[in-house]
């Protein structure tokens, strides 16, 4: 399942935003070095793919590029991050929130 929110996260339901942004941290500062590379080899490609386009872009086209990238940039990244961490949500919700489970 994608999820583009937090909050359609069945692991994090019933946690307020910043209690699920800090378990969505944290679970991306576990992943393992070859997945956190790979995730920021995606990140780096999204980002200068539209910053090439941006620099080579002239009048009007130059902020469609930036709220394309606004717009792209966590509509592609968010949910590849929920996947690669979704593993560990549970179990870290468990450890800093263990009073509001689900």
């Amino acid at each position: 399942m994608i999820y583009f929110n937090s909050q359609s996260i069945p692991e994090l339901a019933g946690l307020n935003f910043s209690q699920r942004m800090e378990v969505i941290r944290t679970a991306a500062d576990r992943l393992a070095a070859p997945t956190k590379i790979t995730l920021n080899i995606i990140k780096l490609i999204i980002l200068s793919t539209l910053f090439i386009l941006i620099a080579r872009a002239e009048g009007l086209a130059i902020p469609g590029y930036i709220l394309l990238l606004v717009v792209v940039y966590p509509l592609i990244t968010r949910p590849i991050t929920f996947y690669l961490c979704r593993s560990q949500f549970a179990t870290i919700r468990r450890q800093q929130f263990p009073e509001q489970q689900a």
